[in-house]
């Protein structure tokens, strides 16, 4: 049973913003910190490589099964759990003198986001109302984007001045403090009846298709697309998509419970957060392109995207003050839209030296700032619609479609890239790669059109004070 007389506090707010960046901010720092971690542990690049995709690959694996546990067993309690795993996993990494330690870290690392992520955000719905709400979900908004955008800055420094070991020691420190911080937080648990129940069966055809359709996009080009092993991947990842879905829908105890997505204003923001992070690709693209093609060292390439991180802090709060105001879908769009201008100023590779430089530094602040008005809007639509009962379901599923959407989009335009470079220039490559990103902001912007209501998230007085005088009652409220 949830106590519904506890109000959610600063303190609490605090220690669930220090567990989120345990990952956002230090475990992302690992892409930065490649040839030191490399010259230090005297492993290949390849090996390197699959350790650190595989913190994101079992978050996204694991996040849904993590949600719908945090439903039934306790959301502080897997928010510890969470935490637990996050410091045996850094433990590790800072212990490691080889590739064994270092891989089991990324993967405990891994499986600890998915545990905080989706359980996190549950305690927010359970323990803030309206606007206390939308603030807190901005504070949780600014330690995973703001997090990321300052991982590379943060994970170079540290790695620079004090070694990169002490990305992981910082990271168990920051772990500790959330523990401590929400340690009064009373648990928050959906009510059920009867013994519990787990979708085994659901989970392990999930983990299966998931590693094919990871397999498929991260080592197909490498295989060849039309190679044996590339297209016994694509197999098991279609029939296991079929009868995952089968499975579910016949399934008292689902995994994915799909009737999520019958609720429109759940299914847009989901859909389009998705469909916004698929739009990550450019990032790849843009940075790679202005180091091949224009002789930009990787250090200047970071620099250009210093708009990016300013801008996604300094309008995520922004982005809450609107949906306060006018609701989640105009903040949702306009946020959609400026990102999508950011991606297609990022494409002109025609321009000459100087004049590019000043377009993608542009394109890189608007895709932040665009990333920011978006951010709480569509977070708090997808927890406010989300029944009591399913709130870390929901989350896990919503927070599913961003590890996946990244996943696509990244591999999808570094795939035209490649592609494209092995018949025309660089330019045109590039241009192609950050086309395909593109279309994924205008999908997303239809998308919001679609399936988000007007007022949704909408907590103005003139709101809350329309009464209709007809019954001499007030309106539901819209959360």
């Amino acid at each position: 049973m949830e106590t519904t007389s506890y109000k959610g506090t600063n303190k609490m707010i605090t220690g669930i913003v220090f567990g989120v960046i345990t990952f956002w901010l230090f475990a992302q720092s690992m892409v930065n910190v490649v040839p030191a971690v490399q010259k230090d542990l005297g492993i290949s690049l390849g090996t390197l490589n699959i350790a650190i995709s595989l913190s994101a690959l079992f978050s996204g694996m694991f996040i849904v099964a993590a949600g719908g546990l945090a439903d039934k067993i306790g959301r502080k309690k897997i928010t510890y759990l969470g935490l637990i795993l996050s410091v045996i996993g850094s433990l590790l990494i800072v212990l490691t003198q080889g590739a064994a330690l270092l891989i089991i870290g990324r993967i405990l690392i891994g499986i600890s986001a998915a545990c905080i992520m989706p359980a996190t955000i549950a305690l927010v719905k359970a323990y803030y109302e309206g606007a206390d709400r939308q603030r807190a979900l901005s504070f949780w908004s600014i330690g995973s984007w703001g997090g990321s955008g300052v991982c590379s800055l943060a994970g170079g420094a540290i790695a620079t001045y004090m070694g990169w070991r002490w990305i992981f020691i910082f990271s168990i420190i920051f772990a500790l403090l959330a523990m401590w911080l929400i340690k009064d937080t009373p648990e928050s648990k959906a009510e059920s009846t009867g013994a519990f129940k787990f979708d085994y069966t659901g989970l392990v055809i999930f983990i299966i298709t998931m590693l094919a359709l990871n397999l498929f996009i991260t080592r197909g080009a490498d295989w060849g697309w039309t190679s044996t092993i590339t297209l016994v991947c694509a197999v098991i990842t279609i029939i296991g998509i079929i009868v995952f879905v089968k499975v579910e829908r016949n399934n008292d105890i689902a995994l994915i419970d799909f009737s999520l997505f019958k609720n429109k204003p759940y299914a847009g923001a989901t859909y389009s957060n998705f469909l916004l992070n698929a739009v990550a690709g450019t990032l790849v693209v843009a940075n790679t392109y202005v180091q091949v093609g224009r002789g930009f060292t990787a250090f200047q390439s970071g620099l250009l995207s210093i708009g990016y991180l300013i801008a996604v802090l300094a309008m995520i709060r922004v982005g809450e003050k609107i949906l306060q105001k006018s609701g989640a879908k105009s903040p949702m769009i306009w946020g959609a839209i400026i990102t999508t201008v950011g991606c297609a100023l990022m494409g002109l590779t025609f321009l000459p030296g100087f004049s590019y430089t000043v377009a993608v530094f542009i394109g890189f602040a608007l895709f932040g700032l665009g990333l920011g008005i978006y951010a709480t809007p569509s977070t708090d639509t997808s927890v406010s619609n989300s029944p009591p009962d399913k709130v870390g379901a929901a989350a896990g599923v919503y927070k599913m479609a961003s590890s996946l959407g990244g996943a696509f989009g990244v591999a999808i335009s570094a795939t035209v890239y490649g592609a494209i470079t092995a018949v025309s220039s660089v330019e045109v490559a590039a241009t192609g790669g950050i086309i395909a990103n593109v279309i994924f902001g205008i999908l997303s912007i239809i998308s919001i059109i679609a399936l988000v209501p007007k007022d949704t998230g909408k907590t103005t007085n003139e709101k809350a004070t329309k009464i209709d005088y007809r019954n001499n009652t007030e309106p539901e409220p819209s959360h």
